[in-house]
């Protein structure tokens, strides 16, 4: 008799614990789910993930955003080419939310905030860059000020393997204010000689904005497909219903 109450005892645990597993919350706790699809509330919903968002889930395989890693970006530019290493982009978690719309019936998803980020790594930059010759190597800098970043996000919906529904990301455009000033420091602009090299420097701390427009779209592009791949990850990961408690339409 004892024998078969453990059994029972032991069947009705695994049974719990089988059922738990299979509805199981898989959204983390910092998920806020709205249940209108009005602005007010996607916004605050949008402010209470992202500074823990951007740190990474990895039980759920979505990376860090910040920081977030570039290995290798060579950018190939009339007259000049730079290529960053080894370097690390920071500042989202900290992005100050101005907008969110969710356009369900049309599959739209709009996105806007202002964000401080600070991209440190090596270099190697040769050619020219506007009027001065580059033959540099060493340690850069940039750190962005209270930029505008704006994103349109063509969604989509399908079901996983359980019949749950998901978002997706069919497509997205961009648009991107360089803000209020940018930051450049770099070291040995041109090899050996200090006095140019700072010469140059202050020409293009002073220049900002022309330089930026020069160089800064392939960073920029960079940035977000890293941001819309992860944002992708965790769609993939995270059902719609644990989302937005709002019925989605059918399709």
């Amino acid at each position: 008799m004892c024998e078969r109450i453990v059994l029972v005892v032991a069947v009705t645990l695994v049974t719990i614990s089988f059922v738990g597993d299979c509805t199981a919350k898989i959204a983390p706790d910092f998920i806020h789910p709205c249940n209108t699809t009005e602005p007010a509330c996607l916004i605050k919903a949008t402010r209470d993930a992202i500074p823990e968002f951007a740190k990474g889930i990895p039980s759920l395989g979505v990376p860090s955003l910040d920081p977030f890693v570039i290995d290798e970006l060579p950018i190939q530019l009339p007259g000049i080419k730079v290529t960053f290493r080894e370097g690390k982009a920071s500042g989202l978690r900290k992005c100050e939310v101005l907008n969110v719309e969710a356009f369900l019936e049309k599959n739209i998803f709009n996105l806007q905030v202002k964000c401080n980020i600070t991209i440190k790594g090596k270099y190697t930059a040769v050619g020219r860059l506007l009027l001065f010759p580059i033959n540099g190597e060493g340690e850069s800098k940039i750190k962005i000020i209270n930029s505008i970043i704006g994103l349109n996000i063509k969604t989509k919906y399908y079901k996983d393997s359980e019949g749950r529904d998901h978002f997706g990301i069919k497509s997205f455009k961009h648009t991107f204010d360089y803000g209020e000033r940018i930051i450049y420091t770099i070291t040995n602009l041109f090899k050996g000689n200090p006095e140019l090299s700072n010469t140059v420097l202050q020409f293009l701390n002073e220049n900002w904005r022309v330089v930026t427009e020069e160089f800064g779209q392939p960073v920029v592009d960079y940035a977000l497909n890293v941001t819309i791949s992860t944002a992708k990850q965790f769609f993939d990961a995270v059902p719609i219903d644990e989302l937005l408690y709002v019925p989605i339409p059918s399709y």
